[in-house]
């Protein structure tokens, strides 16, 4: 094996364990958030006041089990989506840069590296997302049972009674949501750092009096790493909550066989969106520009510290995995 080969092969096995991780360590800690999100943008999320109130009458109501409901399925199905994105993100990103008119990389190449890197994870990430929010919308309390009782559970119900087309409920519609959440997450985290390079190389030139730095630190301190994923993290994740709302909806709705449109689930009457305009008209009649928006606080909430701990645990562990697989 020669030593661009071991090279290459470390670099890979670095960026996966390195991937795995990291949607590990950020989903155990930014999971509740996700709870809050799904059960305010339900259409039975009207009931709450805004995320604090959502996490609060869950561990009341359910304890901390209801905070984290569909665990199990995000870290079993959702770890390896996770790999898949990350690396397809910095694949795809070598390979446009490399096919690009002046063989580098642009905030174009983020932005289109961060659609297919989505394109591609979602075919892990649909059903994941179907099993996960179906089980954190289900209003539990001593006297209602549970529709399904675990993930392994949904995943059967679900493929009898809806099919291949209730396991992807929403596909069409996560890409549209996460396609250009990816793409503007990474076009600006990529520009965020690079500004932050320049920033950093400044600070260090002004620190040593001026004097020349022969040597750029491509590794920004994880500070910086931190400030650069909660700003694009912010911004992509409100731009595009809309679209998530919608993919929701459309992700939680039942079979038109299994629900028909009279049914009343605890107390709310269940909506069958047609699709995704369906559903983006039926919130802008319902709500007008803040039913559009509704959960965005929650969704902003959600990932910001899911793409920061993601991003700094993903560049942190990719490094400390490629020194020691050397």
């Amino acid at each position: 094996m020669t030593a661009s080969t071991r090279e290459n092969r470390t670099d890979i096995i670095s960026n996966v364990l390195g991937s795995a991780s990291a949607g590990i360590i950020a989903r155990a800690v930014t999971h509740p958030l996700d709870t809050a999100k799904a059960r305010l943008q339900s259409l039975s999320g009207t009931s709450y006041h805004g995320p604090f109130d959502v996490l609060r009458s869950t561990f009341r109501n359910e304890g901390i089990i209801g905070l984290y409901r569909g665990f199990g399925t995000v870290i079993i199905g959702g770890t390896p989506g996770t790999i898949i994105y990350l690396c397809s993100y910095d694949i795809f990103k070598d390979r446009l840069s490399s096919a690009s008119e002046h063989n580098e990389e642009s905030s174009v190449v983020h932005f289109m590296s961060g659609i297919l890197a989505e394109t591609v994870a979602c075919v892990v990430y649909v059903p994941v997302d179907v099993i996960k929010e179906r089980l954190q919308i289900q209003y539990t309390s001593k006297t209602d049972k549970a529709l399904y009782n675990n993930g392994w559970d949904a995943l059967i119900k679900i493929s009898k009674t809806e099919g291949i087309s209730g396991i992807y409920k929403g596909y069409g519609a996560t890409l549209a949501s996460y396609g250009p959440f990816s793409a503007f997450y990474f076009a600006f985290y990529e520009q965020f750092k690079s500004w932050s390079k320049i920033y950093h190389l400044q600070q260090k030139e002004n620190n040593s009096n001026k004097m020349a730095v022969t040597t750029i630190t491509t590794t920004l301190p994880l500070s910086y790493t931190i400030l650069c994923s909660a700003g694009a993290g912010a911004i992509a994740s409100f731009l595009t909550s809309p679209l998530d709302m919608v993919k929701l909806r459309l992700q939680v709705q039942r079979g038109t066989q299994a629900t028909p449109l009279s049914t009343v689930v605890n107390d709310t009457p269940t909506i069958l969106h047609r699709g995704m305009s369906d559903a983006l008209t039926y919130a802008w009649r319902t709500g007008g520009f803040t039913g559009l928006f509704k959960g965005a606080g929650a969704r902003v909430l959600h990932f910001v510290p899911l793409t920061t701990v993601t991003m700094t645990s993903y560049e942190t562990c990719r490094i400390f995995f490629n020194r020691h697989l050397v």
